[in-house]
């Protein structure tokens, strides 16, 4: 049996994708392990997550599913979501506007082409920053002192700790993260992004993935949730520019909530032999 897939990225946030638009490729029982096994850089293909392709429950056009390095499977991904909107397209499964059903719920996505490059806008909804929203422990909007840091927190899809700092070249995120990430405040964990001003619109930032348990080149709803939460705040009006290493992402907010824009690329296709 051979497994065709999709390798794609959103500012190095990389994906294998699993096209079940057709029917079940990996059962649902095993899309953890499988996941485990293919985002294993040196014994699988390599990646940050796998995303499974299939068609809606709902009232969406299609249906995204990640699993995650350590198994999991998260709520949402914002990078991914991207990617998969993109492949989507590209097959013709989807138009330019569509609606994509996550574990979040249903995102609006709008996918646009100049020239060969993808530029994908998606719709997150509305920044929770209640407690029980994130879910965390306590009433009230989240702001915990954690170690040496003040920390914020909001739900953009996914629970995301915001450290608001000086320099972030200048934080051993190695060390700083893990404490937040499994805090014992944050009730299933938190993925955890430390936040630089460069400019009156704009930051610069670093995530630490939960899932992944390490730094990713860049995080689609970790860069919504620092946007909104410097927003929430009156630091910045926006549009937020973004800089994330792999590279930039736009976040704007309007009655709807916030939308995130930013590009996806395919990489490569191949087979798995299973």
């Amino acid at each position: 049996m051979e497994i065709p897939f999709t390798k794609l990225h959103g500012n190095g946030n990389d994906f294998v994708l699993i096209d079940e638009y057709a029917g079940t490729v990996i059962p649902d029982e095993m899309k953890g392990q499988f996941a485990a096994l293919y985002c294993d850089r040196r014994f699988g293909i390599g990646a940050d997550g796998v995303l499974f392709l299939s068609k809606p429950t709902k009232k969406a056009d299609v249906r995204m599913r990640v699993f995650q390095p350590d198994e999991s499977e998260a709520e949402m991904c914002g990078n991914g979501i991207r990617c998969l909107a993109k492949y989507a397209y590209d097959k013709e499964y989807v138009k330019e506007t569509c609606a994509i059903q996550t574990g979040a719920g249903e995102l609006g996505v709008t996918v646009k082409y100049k020239d060969e490059e993808c530029t994908v806008t998606i719709g997150m909804g509305q920044p929770k920053f209640i407690r029980n929203e994130i879910p965390a422990t306590g009433n009230g909007e989240y702001h915990e002192k954690i170690g040496e840091f003040d920390v914020y927190a909001a739900n953009t899809g996914v629970p995301h700790a915001v450290i608001l700092v000086d320099v972030v070249d200048g934080v051993d995120i190695a060390t700083a993260a893990p404490p937040i990430r499994h805090h014992k405040t944050f009730l299933h964990g938190a993925n955890v992004n430390f936040v630089q001003k460069t400019g009156d619109n704009s930051i610069r930032i670093r995530t630490f993935e939960r899932g992944v348990e390490d730094e990713t080149l860049s995080c689609g709803t970790g860069a919504t949730a620092s946007a909104a939460v410097v927003h929430h705040l009156g630091y910045m009006k926006g549009p937020v520019h973004v800089d994330t290493k792999g590279g930039p992402l736009t976040i704007s907010f309007d009655a709807d909530g916030a939308k995130m824009e930013g590009p996806a690329a395919t990489v490569f296709t191949g087979e798995i032999p299973f």
